[in-house]
């Protein structure tokens, strides 16, 4: 694919997984990226990167977003990336800490598509909902992020369905990914710049649904086979 017209939108740049996704983006030539997060300042690094306008935006202030829209002026892929990982145990985390995955996780993935929804419609583009292995099946030891990013799942299923022949949906389920969110579970994680390389790949030939890395492989192929499989699987980790 030619990216040297295309024009993405990137939410949670600033780190992680989405850092990985602006400088491969930046690494196939895309025409215009932008970088979003909720403080601009972090998106410091991409300022020598003509192609790349840092916007600010917040997933969890509906405002932001409108205003991040008026200043785009075309979008062919949004990459719904930001997320948040407050509530673990699901009987210990607090209401505050389950309200604040669903914010970001679940609300402010369904609110960025919306606000930005016009543009895609225009270009006829896509949506990348980066989600994760417990969108499937609950890991207890992060069972409010689990709920989180199985309504995320359970909306990227709606908005397939509601944007049909409109706009594409894609949904990327990373298994356990070496960023500051989980840099203190002792797992085997992947760099996530292969996550973002293997996702732009999949988009590049229309894999709407992106099992990018082994842990990922493993756990599609137990969910295809048998979901209880998967719950006990999750359930010895």
């Amino acid at each position: 694919m030619n990216w040297n017209n295309k024009s993405v939108l990137v939410t949670g740049a600033n780190r992680g997984i989405g850092r990985a996704f602006v400088y491969e983006l930046l690494e196939r030539g895309t025409g215009r990226i932008y970088a979003a997060a909720r403080d601009v300042t972090k998106l410091a690094e991409f300022a020598p990167h003509e192609s790349v306008r840092a916007l600010a935006i917040d997933v969890t202030r509906p405002e932001t977003l409108v205003e991040a829209a008026e200043e785009v002026a075309s979008l062919d892929l949004l990459s719904n990336n930001a997320g948040s990982l407050r509530s673990f145990s699901m009987l210990a985390a607090t209401r505050d800490e389950l309200a604040a995955d669903l914010a970001v996780n679940y609300y402010g993935l369904i609110d960025t598509t919306r606000a930005l929804l016009p543009h895609l419609e225009a270009t006829k583009g896509a949506v990348m909902n980066v989600l994760s292995v417990v969108s499937l099946s609950s890991m207890a030891g992060v069972g409010g992020y689990s709920a989180s990013k199985a309504a995320a799942w359970s909306a990227t299923q709606s908005l397939r369905a509601e944007l049909k022949d409109k706009v594409d949906v894609y949904a990327v389920f990373p298994g356990p990914v070496d960023t500051d969110m989980v840099r203190d579970f002792e797992m085997d994680k992947t760099a996530p710049e292969a996550i973002a390389k293997a996702a732009i790949s999949a988009y590049d030939v229309r894999s709407l649904d992106c099992f990018l890395d082994p842990m990922s492989q493993q756990v599609h192929d137990a969910w295809m086979s048998n979901p209880r499989s998967l719950e006990q699987m999750f359930s010895n980790i």
